[in-house]
């Protein structure tokens, strides 16, 4: 299984990863998930998100992440971009693109990446209050 990881603190271009995105013979699905900062954090509204990272554990757990998903879904390939920094409302903070034979295991493998992130990766975000 193909992987490409970026955490950085420039903005996501879904566009041009698009135009990036390599399939094999077979491959059918590909999902992409964007997850967008909102305007409201919990009940206040906000202006952006400071995302923080300790990036080197988090490189690591992203690689276990990976690993997991190659055991455990035939999948192609992984990409997935996360940004650091101050990232304003209705901008990407995440990208996640999943390419497989079929749909139901893209769709399996990506939110199974996003739920392992969210609870197992060293990225915190602060609220900027609006």
């Amino acid at each position: 299984m193909k992987t490409e990881l970026t955490i950085s603190t420039g903005a996501i271009d879904a566009a041009a990863l698009a135009k990036c995105r390599e399939m094999g013979k077979g491959m059918g699905a590909v999902i992409c998930f964007s997850g967008v900062v909102r305007e409201i954090e919990g009940d206040a509204p906000i202006t952006a998100i400071n995302y923080e990272a300790h990036e080197e554990m988090a490189r690591h757990q992203f690689a276990l992440i990976f690993d997991t998903v190659e055991k455990s879904w035939p999948v192609e390939s992984v990409r997935l971009v996360h940004r650091l920094g101050v990232v304003p409302v209705n901008e990407p903070s995440l990208w996640v693109e999943v390419t497989a034979p079929h749909r139901a295991e893209a769709f399996d493998a990506c939110r199974f990446v996003i739920d392992e992130m969210k609870q197992k990766v060293p990225i915190w975000k602060k609220p900027i209050p609006a």
